[in-house]
């Protein structure tokens, strides 16, 4: 059975499936804490609710990253709490090297698009602008880059000629909320072989 950190920056969606996951029996894990750089994001309300340890860790001296004494602060959350594995959940900043070493391909992430197109900020936005017929959503493990670590698992949606991006990301979160508890349980069943920048389910 995992135990799983959260990290997210917004409302939680994907820690709501991810709970909901546990509750029906399709994924092998407890939440053992969540964590926001954001101190008002519902994803800590979430936790809360459900008597999961819920912390606010202020990283506001870097804007785009987790690093320094907020990075310090996670790792000492992460660890007072005996997390194995740390799934990303809309966490609006780029992991260093302090925690990624800490968690050695145990971090996941969920991007709202089929990566390797459109990484980084509002993706299903930028799939619209750029004309694409098929979007969809990512589960990969983390690196240094910015969505660039191997891939799990993908869920593909087709985007509609009268798609809007609030439509659109609609879809693109519904594929989500069934493909992060999926690659999450492949990992509890210690099922995932990465090789190279591939990752085999065996």
């Amino acid at each position: 059975m995992l135990r799983l950190a959260t990290m997210g920056s917004g409302k939680g969606s994907n820690l709501q499936a991810i709970l909901d996951a546990i509750d029906s029996g399709r994924l092998a894990a407890q939440v053992v804490c969540v964590v926001s750089d954001v101190p008002d994001a519902f994803i800590l309300e979430r936790a809360r609710r459900r008597g999961v340890p819920a912390y606010f860790v202020d990283c506001s001296p870097f804007k785009t990253k987790l690093d320094g004494e907020g990075e310090r602060k996670v790792i000492s959350i992460l660890e007072e709490h005996g997390a194995d594995t740390v799934a990303l959940a809309g966490f609006m900043r780029i992991i260093k090297a302090g925690l990624l070493t800490r968690y050695p391909m145990r971090i996941l992430n969920i991007h709202p698009s089929l990566l390797p197109a459109f990484p980084g900020l509002q993706a299903w936005k930028q799939a619209l602008e750029y004309g694409v017929k098929i979007s969809g959503c990512t589960v990969h493990f983390v690196d240094l880059g910015m969505d660039t670590g191997p891939i799990i698992l993908q869920r593909s949606v087709a985007v509609l000629e009268n798609d809007t991006p609030e439509t659109l990301h609609a879809r693109i979160q519904r594929e989500e909320h069934i493909a992060y508890p999926e690659a999450l349980q492949l990992l509890s069943e210690n099922r995932l072989r990465i090789e190279g920048r591939r990752v085999r389910i065996v």
